[in-house]
């Protein structure tokens, strides 16, 4: 409240000056930023002026770690004349092909003169796929987000409306994907129908995906047992090491710390993409020595990453021995179940249909409202806002038939959370102990990093996929797209032409795609799965085989 006294002061008696919120010298403490309104004079080159201003102030911030401190950008927060009678807020769709929604987001964010932390959404999609989802802006203008479509490559925003309220991590019911499996060998088309139904009928098992992990060198989930065990040089030696496969220019920022331990150096050589390594360093050259204050300075949905990947290794970990000592045919004395009290509302919660329909006051229409095509959640999914009561199925429940295998539940280790009465249970202690760690007690006190002080959560053993449709196609030319993409529909019908717009000889139709010729085989899936489920991991199950980055290569080898 003492913050927005300060802001509103300069706003109403010194209009020439423009305020905003930036981070403090320490991560729990806040400081306002005061500057000049460069642009009151000339309304009309107000959003020129801006960026620039904020081009100005990168160059400041470069020179500026050489000397110690590192600026912040500016956000444009109160810096026009908002319509008192607009909301706040800016909903808009965005596209993107083969970019990570914070690494787009970024790029909007610089040619607007605004930051990051300005845009909320409800989750993270994945980058290996071409992907739509609704994004907020603060105190944005559609005309000008708009305007940058000519501008930006492989990114299109769209479908723009003033709303009240901002989108925030987790306000996410669930995600459609569409995906087409190429060179697809089967002996008849009787042996795709039934892997087809059959994952429809039957589900898979709900592990988390890869990408929960990482597929460097240093995997995700042992970052966060160093930081249970509150090792805290450890932990930030292992953010900090060489990864494989990585890009030059962070395998060099990392090679360069690694062998001379130099924070400045390191600090000018890490790309900025790398938002965890780059926070280390600051905190490590504020505070030189003190590790756990460098760690703090990690964004809290990054820090916070690392403990849920381990919470997520041991889930997947008992998930395996559900099924290998009990398999997925039907409940067992013991498992973990909803309690009748929550149990239908919770079901209905987290398989309903995840596009809902948009406000009728849209600006601008130029990017199709489609869904989220091929894309991974990647925020944390333990639902702390909400008190889940489950219970364990006696031997009375298994009798009744009451539940089946798609109502058991396994836990997400945490401090109410209740295990399995069964030998599933044992698999998180056992795992636990081998890294050194105890799931009921901690040797240090920072909460934040302590598994007895994390609330926890649960997740469905066996998810079924919803809305589920299928259909093989045939085609010989590998380089011929077999589906539509939002802005693919959008450039047909509109008439323009961008990056996926096909020529005369890429035509691509409904009718086109059902009766495709030729001598290859593809599969195409879409379907709905529920907030934190994984497509790679459907596909798995319906393949029987790998969908890791590293054994598809091979396949592109042979």
């Amino acid at each position: 409240m003492h913050r927005t006294g300060v802001h509103n002061f300069f706003k109403s008696r010194l209009p020439h000056l423009i305020t905003d919120t930036v981070d403090g010298p320490d991560n729990a403490s806040k400081c306002i930023r005061v500057r000049f309104c460069t642009g009151k004079k000339n309304r009309g080159t107000r959003g020129r002026t801006d960026i620039k201003d904020n081009n100005f102030h990168n160059k400041r911030q470069k020179q500026d770690v050489k000397g110690g401190a590192e600026l912040q950008p500016f956000d444009g927060r109160g810096a026009d004349n908002w319509p008192t009678h607009r909301p706040k807020f800016l909903q808009f769709h965005l596209y993107k092909e083969n970019k990570d929604t914070q690494d787009a987001l970024m790029v909007i964010a610089r040619m607007l003169g605004t930051q990051p932390k300005s845009f909320g959404f409800a989750g993270t999609k994945d980058k290996r796929a071409i992907t739509t989802q609704r994004v907020t802006a603060f105190k944005q203008s559609a005309l000008k987000l708009a305007a940058l479509n000519k501008r930006l490559y492989g990114i299109r925003v769209g479908n723009f409306c003033y709303v009240d309220n901002g989108l925030v991590l987790g306000e996410l019911s669930g995600n459609r994907f569409t995906v087409t499996l190429r060179g697809v060998v089967a002996d008849s088309e009787c042996v795709l129908s039934k892997a087809a139904e059959g994952l429809k009928k039957g589900g898979f098992v709900n592990y988390f995906g890869l990408q929960r992990f990482g597929t460097g060198s240093v995997p995700t989930h042992t970052i966060g047992a160093t930081l249970l065990r509150g090792e805290w040089k450890a932990a930030v030696d292992k953010i900090l090491l060489p990864r494989e496969a990585e890009q030059t220019d962070a395998m060099e920022a990392r090679e360069y710390y690694r062998n001379t331990g130099d924070v400045d150096g390191a600090l000018l050589r890490m790309p900025r993409y790398l938002v965890a390594e780059r926070s280390l360093l600051v905190g490590l050259k504020r505070s030189p020595g003190n590790f756990l204050q460098a760690i703090s300075n990690i964004p809290r949905t990054l820090r916070m990453m690392y403990v849920h990947s381990y919470q997520s290794y041991l889930w997947n970990h008992a998930a395996t021995r559900r099924v290998q000592r009990y398999g997925v045919q039907a409940v067992v004395e013991g498992d973990l179940v909803l309690s009748d009290v929550l149990e239908d509302r919770l079901s209905h919660d987290e398989m309903h249909d995840c596009d809902d329909p948009l406000p009728e006051n849209h600006v601008v229409s130029n990017v199709e409202d489609g869904s989220e095509i091929y894309q991974e959640a990647a925020e944390p999914e333990v639902d702390n806002d909400r008190k889940i009561n489950v219970k364990r199925v006696s031997a009375d429940d298994v009798k009744s038939g009451r539940y089946s295998i798609r109502d058991v539940l396994l836990p997400l280790p945490g401090s109410s959370t209740l295990y399995p009465g069964n030998e599933t249970s044992t698999i998180y202690q056992d795992l636990a102990a081998k890294d050194f760690l105890n799931l009921k007690s901690c040797t240090h006190n920072v909460k934040e990093f302590s598994i007895v002080h994390l609330p926890g959560g649960y997740r469905h053993l066996i998810v079924c996929p919803q809305d589920y449709e299928w259909k093989v196609l045939k085609y010989d030319d590998v380089s011929k797209p077999l589906y539509e993409t939002d802005l693919d529909k959008i450039n047909k019908t509109c008439g323009e032409h961008g990056s996926h717009v096909k020529t005369e000889n890429q035509e691509l139709d409904k009718s086109t795609i059902e009766f495709l010729g030729g001598s290859q085989t593809a599969l195409q899936l879409s379907f709905t799965l529920p907030s934190s489920c994984y497509a790679t991991m459907a596909i798995r199950q319906l393949l029987k085989a790998s969908t890791s980055a590293t054994f598809h290569k091979t396949l592109n080898e042979d």
